[in-house]
């Protein structure tokens, strides 16, 4: 996910000072971090960025995806905000690219235009009764424990004993994580209030982290891993076969993942010392991978309405390392769960006919963030790569896509001979169409308010959960 970025010629945050603009949009949901990753590296004094976003409040993932119980990922805000209070640099929240504007229009307003609007899709898991209640995205799921409006109708239901989550990487931990934290824990983080109240009445006791290969291809990092390890009330239970042959190929693995491999055969088949045995004895919760599993169907409840159970293929490993496939074994064994949570991607989505699209990738197609066949329009985030990396990676990714667009501006590639108005162009259509943006002023109305509320409970923040709230403060 991330938001609607664009940049000014005037060149100093990426943008023309001269009267020419570059932009960026990102027509996802939020404004995020790869948006503003792409202003920051190397500005130019003859540069200005306008960026765009859907909601009226910025920082995307960093906001609705980073877990509340994580944050020390979330001081990145600070820095975004330096950006975002750069005299050069424009924010204009509560627009929609693609809709409220299109991308041709800001190409004429702008010399450049930088799309950074990560990916709002949900993959599918193609098998059936994945429609049915208690089955959610892990998308979805996370907006709705981090306050994304969109996603505040979710209202899980809670009261089954096992929950599954599919997929093993770091957006699954976080999911098994905040349903198994202790409450005392999550009172202390950013979670909405909403969510807490649900968690303090969950039933949820058990969650299972599924994936279709083995402990040796597990997608998430050493750090999530020894969270769930030392995660109070709670305790690991793996089935020791799924470690067969996982000892022996230690020698050969590059050392993260060996420091992976190794916490989880620790938790999975060693003894643990007395101290940790009484601990582990107390846990009333537990969770667990369960590697070799595909899901096959979402089995139904007696009267047809909700979730019951999952039934999960069996798989073996053909080739070895990173490039091992998972085969069918022609098993078959059924998990009784009230609650599933997949966690299988995301994709970007088509946010304006003009835009080159590979469907089958779901990215924009570019090379080093410079958008094939379209001569000043840019890409970051996951538009660019496909959802893949942490936050770290994400704003790399994004510094090279902003160097890709100065290397085109100092080389004359990019056009700049032309005068463009950039945001007063842009913002005379929205004031025709009846649309108003919401500032970086407008912001910080909404983040005191947020943080005050917050701190009146011993949370950094409560925040709004609805954009007529938001707009409502942002407009005072």
């Amino acid at each position: 996910m991330a938001g609607y970025k664009r940049l000014f010629y005037r060149v100093a945050l990426w943008t023309w000072r001269r009267s020419s603009r570059m932009s960026r949009n990102d027509s996802s949901a939020v404004f995020g971090e790869a948006g503003f990753s792409s202003c920051r590296p190397k500005a130019r004094q003859d540069v200005e960025v306008d960026i765009y976003e859907r909601l009226p409040v910025p920082f995307g993932l960093v906001r609705f995806g980073v877990a509340p119980d994580h944050p020390e990922v979330k001081n990145v805000i600070n820095t975004f905000t330096q950006t975002g209070k750069n005299a050069r640099c424009g924010f204009y929240g509560n627009v929609n690219i693609g809709k409220d504007v299109s991308v041709k229009e800001l190409q004429q307003a702008y010399h450049a235009v930088i799309l950074s609007y990560g990916a709002e899709g949900n993959r599918s898991m193609g098998i059936p009764g994945e429609d049915l209640a208690g089955v959610y995205s892990a998308k979805d799921f996370v907006g709705w424990y981090n306050g994304l409006p969109s996603c505040q109708q979710l209202s899980p239901d809670l009261s089954c004993e096992t929950a599954v989550v599919l997929g093993q990487g770091n957006v699954a931990l976080d999911v098994a994580r905040i349903l198994l934290s202790p409450i005392d824990m999550l009172k202390k983080t950013d979670i909405t209030q909403a969510a807490l109240e649900a968690l303090m009445e969950s039933q949820v006791r058990r969650v299972l982290i599924v994936g279709r290969r083995g402990p040796i291809q597990v997608a998430c990092t050493v750090k999530e891993v020894r969270e769930m390890v030392n995660l109070p009330g709670a305790k690991p239970q793996m089935l020791p076969t799924d470690f067969d042959g996982v000892r022996e190929a230690l020698k050969d693995l590059p050392r993260p993942r060996k420091r992976l491999t190794e916490l989880m055969l620790k938790a999975a088949i060693e003894l643990p010392a007395e101290k940790e045995q009484e601990k582990s004895n107390k846990a009333s919760r537990s969770w667990g991978f369960r590697f070799f599993r595909s899901p096959v169907q979402v089995l139904p409840s007696d009267d047809g309405t909700r979730t019951a159970g999952i039934r999960l293929a069996v798989n073996k490993l053909e080739g070895s390392g990173e490039a091992a496939r998972a085969v069918l074994t022609g098993e078959v064994e059924d998990v009784t769960c009230g609650l599933v949570i997949s966690s299988i991607g995301y994709k970007s989505l088509l946010i304006d006919p003009s835009v080159p699209f590979d469907s089958q990738k779901a990215i924009v197609p570019n090379l080093m963030g410079r958008v094939q066949q379209a001569a000043g329009l840019y890409c970051s985030g996951w538009l660019k790569t496909g959802p893949t990396g942490v936050i770290a990676t994400t704003m790399n990714n994004s510094f090279e896509t902003a160097r890709s667009l100065i290397e085109d501006m100092d080389s004359g590639k990019l056009d700049l001979s032309a005068d463009k108005s950039g945001a007063q162009k842009i913002t005379n259509l929205l004031e025709k169409r009846e649309i108003k943006p919401v500032t970086f002023s407008g912001w910080e109305k909404i983040d005191r308010v947020e943080t005050t509320r917050g701190g009146s409970t011993g949370k950094p923040r409560e925040k709004m959960l609805t954009v007529e709230e938001m707009l409502q403060l942002a407009w005072m």
